[in-house]
């Protein structure tokens, strides 16, 4: 079978170049994404049958269903011991083409990741809501993982991750850990975290906090004594309980206000960057919830977030701004990289510009953050 030998090939070179996607479809060579740039492969360009093909090789049976009646599928496989493989199969102009995202076999520590510290702390606590927010790919996947395996080797509780597809394998150390995923094992978020209250978890991971109800129950499950895990696809700490909150109609939102105000913990919000000379970095955003600010979310001034993070870095709290500030002036990313990233791009250029001319005074100039 041509396809298997030929998917096998190009998966080992993603594996051997570290590069975090591969993409095919029919008119040009098999690229890769490394470091942040797109990359041909120096060898044929695909025909529309040598995409079917590839496809075939990987692609279950019940996806390849789905994507004849609804022109897209995504699952995970394993490639051997060496990585995992997030697949999105879709059609574009009546052809097959395909998203391969590599998931790496070995979990990063927090010092790796450069997660700040408090983060440690904020996910031992006996309950909350704990969400990890940021645009598609800038690595909140990879920080969740590497959450729950601290978890699995610190505490020994009962974990139950709700995702689509899995992407990371969790074995049993100190936790037990069962990952459910949706459209597999159970239909969707709403119905899977209604089930998981009744299976005694700790520790519940929410893949996704698109829609009303899984929203609902996620705040519901921290107010009763559980750790609650979710992403969003918002930037910033502030956004984030904008959206959430925006999410319910106007009748409930002051009562999801007050909810959201005593079950939520921490905000993590990520970006992902290109490091100089090659690789990646990240940049972070982290919102200690305090009762100040759980009061501030509760009297609908959530504006006021940003100025509390600034103020809060006693606690642990960062802004996004001031952790790509730090990686433009310890030399690890570009300028423009930085701006292109930032939630406040105006103020960040003019901070950059008078740190060139030396006129930036101590107190505004950050320490303290980590980097990768």
């Amino acid at each position: 079978m041509a396809g298997a030998v030929q998917i096998d090939k190009l998966l080992q070179t993603v594996i051997s170049q570290k590069a975090s996607d591969l993409h095919i479809t029919s008119g040009q060579p098999p690229v890769l994404r490394a470091g942040g740039h797109m990359v041909r492969l120096e060898t044929k360009s695909l025909e529309a049958e040598d995409c079917v093909g590839l496809m075939k090789s990987i692609t279950p049976e019940r996806n390849q269903q789905e994507l004849q009646e609804r022109g897209g599928t995504d699952f995970g496989f394993a490639f051997g011991e060496l990585a995992r493989f997030r697949v999105a199969v879709f059609k574009q102009r009546g052809h097959i083409g395909m998203v391969l995202r590599r998931i790496p076999n070995e979990f990063l520590t927090f010092e790796q990741l450069g997660l700040p510290t408090v983060v440690a702390e904020l996910i031992t606590r006996p309950r909350g809501l704990f969400l990890v927010t940021g645009p598609t790919g800038s690595g909140k996947t990879t920080s969740l993982a590497s959450m729950i395996n601290y978890l699995n080797h610190h505490c020994d509780h009962h974990i139950i991750t709700l995702e689509d597809p899995i992407e990371y394998y969790h074995k049993h150390v100190m936790c037990t850990v069962n990952q459910r995923e949706i459209g597999v094992d159970v239909p969707d978020f709403p119905e899977a975290l209604r089930r998981a209250l009744r299976m005694d978890p700790d520790i519940i991971l929410v893949g996704e906090m698109r829609d009303l109800d899984t929203i609902q129950a996620a705040i519901t499950a921290a107010e009763t004594g559980h750790v609650v895990f979710g992403t969003l696809h918002t930037t910033g700490a502030q956004g984030t309980v904008n959206r959430i909150i925006d999410v319910f109609p106007t009748s409930q939102q002051e009562q999801i206000r007050t909810q959201l105000s005593t079950a939520i913990i921490g905000i993590l919000s990520q970006a992902l960057l290109a490091r100089k000379p090659k690789g990646m970095v990240a940049a972070y955003e982290m919102l200690v919830v305090t009762s100040a600010i759980a009061n501030l979310i509760r009297e609908n001034k959530t504006y006021r977030i940003n100025s509390s993070i600034q103020t809060g870095r006693k606690y642990g709290m960062q802004l996004l701004d001031d952790a790509l500030f730090n990686l433009w002036k310890t030399g690890l990313c570009e300028e423009r990289d930085v701006i292109v990233r930032s939630n406040g791009p105006a103020e960040l250029r003019n901070k950059i510009t008078l740190a060139k001319k030396g006129l930036l005074k101590d107190d505004e100039d950050e320490d303290g953050d980590e980097e990768e």
